[in-house]
C-alpha cells in the first residue's frame, strides 16, 4: 500500500460539550484500498499497510473500543503476526500515537508522528511525500473546513510530491473515514468515502466529497422541520 495518514481531534460539539473526531485517509497505486487499509471508530483511527493484514486493523480498532492504549493494541497485534517485518501499521486514540514500519517493507519506506497525528508510507518516490502529507495536514489542523476535506488535502499534497512510485500501475483508489465521539442529529455523508477503480483517485476523491457535501444540504434543505434529515432514503 502508498501512503495514509490517523488524526485525532478535540472540538467543542454543538452542545458546547467537548467531544474528539478520528479520521484516517489513504491513497495507492491499486484498486480498492478502502476495503482493507483505514479503519476508525469513535475511540481512535488506525491504518494497515505494506503487506497488507486486513486484521491488524479490524482488531486494533477493536482493541480501542474495548478500552486498550493505541500503543499495547497494536504492539500485542504485531508482536503475534509472524509477518510484521513486512507490516506497516499506525494510528491514534484519546491519548496517544502509533506507527510502525517493519524492515522488509518496500523502499522508499517509512513514517512520521506528531502530536495528534501519524502518517506512514511505502514504495514511494522519497520521504519527502510522507513529510508533505505531515506538514499539509499541520499546516490547518483543527481549521474551519471538515476534517474530510483537510485529509483529502494532505492526500494530494503527498501525490503532488511524487506519491506511490509505480507508475506502470494506472488503476488506482483512495478512501477516508472519520468518526466522532459527538451523538450528532444528523451525521455527514462524506465521513465515510471511496473511489475504488480510477487513474486519478484524489481528484476522484475530492469530487466524491464535494457531492456528498452537497447532497446532505440539499437533503437538509429539503427536510428542515420534517423530521426526515436522519439520512434514511425516501424512495
Amino acid at each position: 500500500m502508498t501512503f495514509s495518514i490517523c488524526v485525532r481531534e478535540a472540538y467543542t460539539g454543538a452542545e458546547g460539550k467537548r467531544h474528539a473526531r478520528f479520521g484516517v485517509a489513504v491513497t495507492t497505486r491499486l484498486p480498492g484500498v478502502g476495503t482493507i487499509c483505514p479503519f476508525a471508530s469513535g475511540n481512535g483511527a488506525v491504518a494497515t499497510q505494506s503487506l497488507v493484514n486486513v486484521d491488524l486493523g479490524r482488531r486494533g480498532i477493536e482493541y480501542l473500543d474495548d478500552g486498550l492504549a493505541i500503543g499495547d493494541a497494536l504492539e500485542s497485534l504485531l508482536n503475534a503476526d509472524d509477518g510484521r517485518e513486512r507490516r506497516q501499521l499506525h494510528g491514534v486514540d484519546a491519548d496517544g500515537t502509533f506507527a510502525f514500519s517493519g524492515e522488509e517493507c518496500n523502499d522508499w519506506y517509512g513514517h512520521a508522528s506528531g502530536e495528534n497525528y501519524t502518517v506512514a508510507g511505502n514504495l514511494l518516490t522519497g520521504e519527502s511525500v510522507v513529510d508533505a502529507v505531515a506538514a499539509t495536514y499541520e499546516s490547518d489542523a483543527f481549521g474551519d473546513a471538515p476534517l474530510a476535506e483537510r485529509l483529502i488535502d494532505a492526500l494530494e499534497a503527498g501525490q503532488d510530491e511524487g506519491g506511490d512510485k509505480r507508475e506502470e500501475l494506472p488503476v488506482q483508489s483512495a478512501a477516508l473515514k472519520v468518526a466522532t465521539t459527538e451523538d450528532r442529529e444528523f451525521e455527514p455523508y462524506y465521513d465515510d468515502l471511496r473511489v475504488d477503480a480510477t487513474e486519478t483517485p484524489v481528484v476522484d476523491l475530492r469530487e466524491t466529497f464535494e457531492e456528498a457535501r452537497r447532497g446532505g444540504e440539499i437533503v437538509l434543505e429539503r427536510y428542515d422541520g420534517e423530521g426526515g434529515g436522519d439520512g434514511e432514503n425516501d424512495d
